[in-house]
């Protein structure tokens, strides 16, 4: 009498069945999905960011701050993806790394919602000031960037080093999903973005500065690989968590991947 029925009607057993090329393809696509909608919206931001005076009404465009936290909104969609979608894949070779991964992104995530509520704040108190003078809407309206500044820097600018550098950048390593080239950048990159994360935070550069740029580098190359690669390429077939024949009853859906 077989029992697996009830398991392969959940979410995670039809990813768990799915085609190695298409996970590879679907999980490379959410990850181009995160730079298409983080990028943008960073720059959507900027009147609210960097004008101090934007909270009093100035320079209007409020439709493009409302679509660039739509696109963090997005974001956060497409980074729990990235993790979720290959769980069932990752967990075969190392559990505790790919629940690490899943960890790390939602904790990202986490930051990033934060960042989103203090845009949204801010944009509430720019339609409707409730009658507060114009020096405590501009000291409030500094105050919800300061926290909005605080979230990026904790989020993509240290979690992301620990989740996608040093964990993912390991498992890829050690799993051979992808080539151990390419995962250097992802075990250096991570290191570099975490320190330099701590080094902002503790006032040795700004998160905008010249150094900060140079240790994201790396960091921005592997999770741009990951998704060109992964898009176009697939996993690496010589991995062995695809060899079927390690298992030929519970891997033979992760048994080829397409080059």
């Amino acid at each position: 009498m077989s029992t697996s029925s009830p398991k392969r009607s959940s979410a995670s057993a039809r990813l768990a069945e799915m085609p190695a090329r298409k996970l590879a393809r679907i999980t490379g696509l959410l990850w181009i999905a995160t730079f298409v909608t983080s990028i943008p919206a960073v720059l959507l931001y900027d009147p609210l960011l960097n004008n101090t005076d934007f909270i009093l009404g100035a320079g209007g465009g409020d439709t493009r701050i409302y679509i660039g936290a739509t696109l963090e909104i997005l974001l956060i969609a497409a980074n729990i993806g990235t993790a979720v979608v290959p769980y069932a894949l990752f967990k075969r070779y190392d559990e505790r790394l790919a629940l690490g991964f899943v960890t790390a992104r939602l904790v990202e995530c986490g930051f990033i919602a934060v960042g989103i509520v203090s845009v949204l704040a801010y944009m509430t108190l720019r339609q409707d000031p409730a009658g507060m003078s114009d020096g405590t809407l501009v000291a409030t309206g500094r105050s919800l960037v300061a926290v909005h500044d605080a979230t990026f820097l904790l989020g993509p600018g240290i979690v992301v080093g620990i989740g996608n550098g040093m964990i993912l950048g390991y498992l890829m390593y050690r799993s051979g999903l992808l080539p151990r080239q390419l995962t250097m950048f992802g075990l250096i990159g991570g290191p570099l973005l975490f320190v330099s994360g701590i080094a902002v935070l503790f006032g040795a550069f700004d998160i905008n500065s010249a150094p900060r740029f140079v240790c994201a580098v790396p960091e921005i190359i592997w999770e741009a690989s990951i998704g060109i690669y992964l898009t176009f390429k697939g996993w690496k077939a010589s991995a062995p968590i695809l060899d079927e024949t390690r298992d030929a009853g519970r891997d033979a859906d992760f048994a080829v991947a397409a080059s």
